[in-house]
Parts: C-alpha cells; structure tokens; sequence
C-alpha cells in the first residue's frame, strides 16, 4: 500500500494482523488446544472431572430426601402463615384461597451404615447413601424456571454468562486432545413431557472464548451431527482440506486479528479428532451384559437417561472434564403421584449405576458427581390435595459423591415443614464455589475480566465452600 493513502481505518487494520498473529499462535498453541491456564490449579485437586446430573424441573425434596413426620400428621391443615411468611409465590398458586399441607407421597426410612433418611420412590440411590452427601439446605432467589436453571448453572439469573462447564473447560482445559472438555447430553423424562425447554445457552460459554462451549451429543444417529465424511472423501482428502483451510482462515485471522477466528480453526481440529473418538465413546459393543444389569435395559436405548449416564462413565474414563446431563419432567404441578413416580423409575437405578460404577472402576475418587435441580417444591399442594406442587425456592436437596465429597453425610436441615432453612443455609453459589474447589480452583481468584468488570461464576456476592460435605 502506498503509504501515502494510510488512514487511521487501514492502519489500525494491519497492526491487528501483527495482534492476531500472536493471537493465533498463542490460542493454537495453548488454549485453543485445550491446556489449562498458566494459574490452575491453585492448589492440588480431589477431582480430575465433573459428572453433573441436572434434574430439570425441581425434584420434589419433600417426596425424596427431607423426611418430615409433621406433614403426614397435618395433611390437609392449612399450612400456617407463620411458616410461609411473605415469601414470593409464583402466578400458578399466588391466588389460591387455601394452601392445604400435603403429606409425602413415598414411604422414607433409613439406609446405609450412615442411616441416612431416603424415600422408597429411590431404591437404588438408597443403597448408595454410604457413598452420598445429601444436602438438605440448597437455596435460590428464583422461582420460575429459566431464571432458576439459568442462576444455577450459570450462576446468574440473566441469560449471556458461561456455563460452569465453560468456566471448567476455560480454566483447566482437556486432557482428552480428541474430545472436547465439556459434553453435554439430554433425555425426557416419563414425568411432564414435555419437559421444560433446554435451551443451548445453559452449556454457552457467554463472554468467554466459544471453544469452551459445551458439546451436545445426539440421542441417534452420528453423535454429532456431520461426523461422518462424505462419501469418497478419505481420510487422507479430509485432511488436505482442513490443512488448507486452516491456511486461508489463518490469514484471515492476520487481517483481522478476531480470536474468534482462531477459535474456528481449533474446532475444526477437534472435529477432524472427534470423528475416531466419539463413534468409538458411543459403540456399546464391548460393554459386557453386566453393565446392562446394573444400569437397567434402557442404556441400550440411545437418548434415554440411563443410556446418557452410561455415556458419562465411558467419557470419564476417557478423561473429558466436564459432563452434563439434562433431564427433563421434574415439574410436578398435577398428577404428583404418577409422575413423580414415572421421574424416578426413569433415573434412580442409573443415577445409583453411575456412582457404583465409577467406584468400581476406581473413577469416583477423582470424579465429583452432583445430582439436584433448579428448585424444590412447596409442602403446601397446588390445587386439589394430593394433586400437584409448585415451586420452591427457599429450601431444597440435591446430593453429591465422590471427587473429594465425604459418603453417607447429610448438610443442613429444614424446619418441621421441610419449608424453610433450619440449618446451616446453602446457596447456589455456594455450590458452584465448592465444585470449582474439588477442582483445585479458589472461586475468588479465578476471574475473567469483561466490560471493565472480574467477573466469576460464583459473581459478586458472597459464596462459600460447603466444607461440612469434604472429605478433608
């Protein structure tokens, strides 16, 4: 270019090839590749990975894991405003007359040398509560569910911040070079179906660089979608092609000097991997009859829960670091007593599978499994008694194993209705701050700076490491 006619536009042009020179070198050489950041860990992690069950919906705590005597002696009193207070309620039972008290609709006892109190809708996650933290004292501000899947998992009730899966793959990245750090399946439920919406901004890597955006694997076909090569092309051909693309978007990446650019070349790379690997993770064909025993008939069946937790052990093996599985039909509004039932049919013997397996396999030391949903549901019934709950917030459970957690330990108590927080209160935040320290991660150090602000998963207000569930 004749440097006469540089004007402020072409020159801020050519030094950002300079920047994205480096910029591609720098992310294809590190980040782009999947290595962690320079930083992390901050101290020596007790897990290597995360299996993250997510029961889309808000499990009833009441029916499952809170045992509350009161409830069967009071069924149908009305519940005291004492108890419910001025607490928010949402439009489906804020204009209710009556708030009627309705009794549990299992049968609880208690199991393990732990003794720990289980409904018998869970028969099988009862015979692992030795190697379980229940957590009876989870909170959120929200009561409807896309602010409240959206604060959990992103830790922020407004849509656009990364997933704490992106946050996972970000800060430690792959072990795995074939597959990506975060992997997402979904499954509906026998409960409400549909389900509530899943939408893909709950695995999104918001602000931080799109490589760490969750994967979805499909329930049929090719896992992912244009897996396979064409017909005629080789391996060899396929190869050539991404050689010489890489080259034309990387001098596009000069010109422009958009990360984003050299973000599309790594993926791409992962593709070409992910085409070996992930057929590889879903070909059941060496799994012996035994694993079908265990996990039960459905994970033969691509797409149902059962099958996505046994693709979550086989990816645990392999090293990916952060696995999701959303599972949609927890929304017991009506017909409590069906699909409640129908909800827990569909995962507890999986769910309990997963946690025996990987212990088995000598995985669940090092591999932190979370179990629990948006919310909780409301001891008092949602029209007719008996016939459904709505949300809550103010209270709920979810249960966690392995990777640093201590078996057969229950956190925090309710009050006699299972309504409010008696014991030891635990955030959301809380929980997301106590994931990243099994990760050897200290949730207030570990910031991505984005519009002028350090912002982290566990946000700005204060959160804690639930240290009354760790092993040390």
């Amino acid at each position: 270019m004749n440097p006469d006619f540089i004007n402020r536009r072409s020159f801020l042009g050519q030094g950002s090839g300079g920047l994205g020179a480096i910029a591609l070198g720098s992310l294809l050489g590190e980040k782009a590749r999947g290595a962690p950041l320079p930083s992390l860990p901050h101290f020596t992690p007790t897990a290597k990975r995360v299996i993250y069950l997510f029961m889309s919906g808000g499990p009833s705590h009441i029916d499952l894991f809170d045992y509350k005597p009161e409830l069967e002696k009071r069924h149908g009193e009305e519940l005291p405003d004492s108890i419910r207070g001025t607490q928010r309620l949402t439009g489906m039972t804020s204009g209710q007359k009556s708030f009627p008290v309705c009794a549990t609709i299992g049968k609880f006892a208690r199991h393990g040398k732990s003794g720990t109190w289980m409904s018998d809708l869970l028969p099988y996650t009862s015979r692992v509560v030795d190697d379980i933290a229940v957590v009876r004292s989870m909170h959120t501000e929200a009561i409807n569910h896309d602010p409240g899947i959206t604060f959990i998992n992103t830790g922020s009730q407004v849509p656009g911040k990364p997933s704490a899966g992106a946050w996972a793959s970000y800060g430690l990245g792959s072990e795995n070079k074939n597959m990506p750090a975060y992997v997402v399946l979904l499954s509906q439920g026998n409960g409400k179906n549909p389900g509530q919406p899943i939408f893909s901004r709950l695995w999104g890597s918001g602000f931080l660089p799109s490589s760490h955006q969750g994967v979805q694997l499909r329930s049929s076909g090719d896992p992912v979608l244009y897996l396979q090569d064409p017909p005629g092309i080789s391996r060899e051909n396929r190869r050539a092609q991404l050689d010489v693309l890489g080259e034309l978007n990387g001098i596009k990446l000069e010109g422009h000097g958009d990360p984003e650019i050299a973000t599309r070349i790594a993926q791409y790379e992962m593709a070409f991997r992910m085409q070996v690997a992930a057929p590889a993770i879903a070909d059941l064909s060496d799994e012996p009859e035994s694993t079908f025993q265990l996990y039960g008939e459905d994970a033969r069946t691509p797409g149902t829960y059962a099958y996505n937790c046994l693709m979550a052990r086989r990816m645990a093996e392999r090293d990916v670091r952060f696995i999701q599985l959303f599972h949609r039909g927890w929304d017991q509004h009506n017909e409590l007593q069906k699909h409640l039932r129908a909800q827990c049919r569909d995962t507890d013997q999986a769910s309990a599978a997963l946690v025996s397996d990987l212990k088995s396999r000598g995985l669940l030391d090092d591999t932190l499994v979370i179990w629990g949903g948006e919310f909780g549901r409301t001891a008092y019934s949602q029209g007719k008694l008996g016939t459904g709950r709505d949300h809550h917030g103010r209270c709920f459970s979810m249960w966690l194993a392995g990777g640093g957690v201590q078996g057969g330990v229950t956190y925090g108590a309710t009050d006699d209705y299972a309504y409010n927080i008696a014991e030891n209160p635990t955030h959301i935040r809380d929980l997301n701050a106590t994931l990243l320290h099994c990760l050897g991660i200290d949730h207030e150090r570990f910031t991505y700076r984005f519009q002028g602000l350090e912002d982290r998963l566990t946000g700005v207000e204060e959160a804690h490491v639930i240290k009354g569930i760790l092993a040390t």
